[in-house]
C-alpha cells in the first residue's frame, strides 16, 4: 500500500501546505541573509562616505586657514609695497621741488647782479643764439609768465608729474595674484 492511499484529501492538501510553508520559510531565510548582507554592504557605504565627508570638510577648513594666512601675507605685503611708493614718491618729489626753487634762486641771483652791474659779462650785448631752456625753473619762463608766478608753475608742474608716476606704481601693485595697469615708460 501507498503511503497516499493512507492519507485522504485532507491529509495530503496539509502536507501540501507545509511542503508551501517549508518553501517559503526557506525562501524567507534566504532574503533575510540576502538583505542582512545588503544592509551590511550600505553600512559600510554609508560609514565610507560619512569618513569621506568628514575629510573633505577638513581638507576645506584647512585650505581656508591657509587662504586666510595667504591673504594676510598678501594685504601686508601690498601695505609695504604702497608704503615704499608713497616714500619714494614724497621723497623724490621734494628732491625735485628744492631743486627747482635752487635753481629759481640761482636765477633771481643772476638776474639781479646782471642789473646791478652793467659792465659784468652777462650784460654785453652779444648778438648770437638763445641758449636752450637749461631746467625746470627756466621751461617756466617760456610762457611769458611773470617772474613771482614761475616757480609756483614749476612747482605745479612737477607736483602733477608726481602724482601721475604715483598713481601708475600703485595700479601697477600686484594683488591677488594678478598685475595692475602696465607702468608707462618715465617721462621727465
Amino acid at each position: 500500500m501507498s503511503v497516499f492511499r493512507l492519507l485522504n484529501w485532507q491529509g495530503v492538501a496539509g502536507i501540501a501546505v507545509a511542503f508551501t510553508l517549508l518553501v517559503m520559510l526557506t525562501v524567507q531565510k534566504l532574503e533575510a541573509v540576502h538583505w542582512k548582507k545588503q544592509s551590511e554592504s550600505y553600512k559600510q557605504l554609508y560609514q565610507q562616505e560619512q569618513a569621506a565627508f568628514a575629510t573633505s570638510v577638513a581638507n576645506y577648513r584647512e585650505a581656508a586657514a591657509e587662504a586666510q594666512l595667504a591673504d594676510k601675507a598678501n594685504a601686508a605685503r601690498v601695505a609695504a609695497d604702497q608704503r615704499s611708493i608713497n616714500e619714494r614718491t614724497k621723497n623724490d618729489y621734494e628732491a625735485r621741488l628744492a631743486a627747482a626753487r635752487l635753481s629759481a634762486q640761482r636765477l633771481r641771483g643772476e638776474t639781479a647782479s646782471a642789473a646791478a652791474d652793467p659792465r659784468s659779462g652777462a650784460a654785453a650785448a652779444v648778438p648770437g643764439l638763445p641758449a636752450p631752456a637749461g631746467g625746470t625753473a627756466q621751461a617756466a619762463g617760456q610762457d611769458g609768465l611773470p617772474q613771482s608766478d614761475r616757480l609756483t608753475a614749476t612747482e605745479q608742474a612737477i607736483q602733477l608729474d608726481e602724482l601721475i608716476k604715483w598713481v601708475r606704481e600703485q595700479a601697477a601693485v600686484e594683488t591677488n595674484g594678478q598685475t595692475g595697469v602696465e607702468s608707462a615708460p618715465e617721462r621727465r
